[in-house]
């Protein structure tokens, strides 16, 4: 049986997926850190509805006492 096969996210190339690729889905450690880093600065984002009014926070100042 051929080993399954994955593309790297990052540069394409074809990636074995099996305990010999260390660095899966990512071909290499440096693939890996560029995906990390385009995560850490917010370059990728997960897509998410607008929260609606009926959960907005309401205002909470302190009232100044007397």
């Amino acid at each position: 049986m051929a080993a399954r096969s994955v593309n790297c996210p990052h540069c394409g190339k074809a990636v074995a997926w099996g305990p010999q690729s260390l660095f899966r889905p990512f071909c290499s450690e440096r693939c890996r850190q560029i995906d990390l880093g385009a995560w850490a600065s917010d370059s990728y984002r997960v897509p998410s509805a607008a929260p609606s009014d009926e959960f907005a926070v309401a205002d909470i100042s302190p009232t100044p006492r007397e």
